[in-house]
């Protein structure tokens, strides 16, 4: 699990192997149904699928800890980056519908950061939802997305 006092004192692998680590079997199901909706939507290949997973993996481990969170498990910050990724990368490359998957995930975002995430969620995963981790997925999420976005201009240029 990522855990914040256990990272301090010198367990760093927690940083990336609490998104793997899930309260119940529910909580996995509901993970690894997410991941399955997100690959059959975005068809990524396998290299930048697990490139993106140990990406997002590091990144939300880190970001968690500029936040009051003192323990985390579960993959569903890593799920709404590699989400806010793909959408950002079709619309950038000009899949206009796209627009409205990363509008979608921003209000999403923006409506657990508000009013929380929804209880019945909380009820079947045994624990509170880290809507924190679903806003610093989502951000790393459009970082890469914008970054690979500007490499590729540059490149073609």
């Amino acid at each position: 699990m990522w855990h914040r006092e256990a990272i301090y004192n010198g367990e760093w692998w927690r940083i990336v192997t609490g998104n793997f680590s899930h309260t119940n079997l529910a909580h996995l199901t509901m993970n690894m149904a997410g991941l399955v909706v997100i690959c059959y939507l975005f068809k990524p290949t396998e290299k930048a699928l697990y490139a993106l997973l140990a990406l997002l993996s590091f990144s939300v481990g880190v970001g968690l800890l500029m936040t009051n969170l003192d323990a985390y498990l579960g993959l569903s910050g890593v799920l709404h980056g590699l989400f806010a990724y793909w959408a950002l990368s079709e619309w950038l490359s000009g899949r206009k519908s796209s627009m409205w998957l990363t509008l979608g995930v921003i209000i999403k975002v923006g409506w657990e950061a508000a009013f929380g995430a929804s209880a019945s969620t909380k009820e079947l995963i045994a624990a509170n939802v880290a809507t924190e981790a679903h806003a610093i997925g989502m951000g790393a999420g459009f970082t890469f997305a914008l970054l690979y976005w500007l490499y590729q201009k540059r490149r073609l240029q």
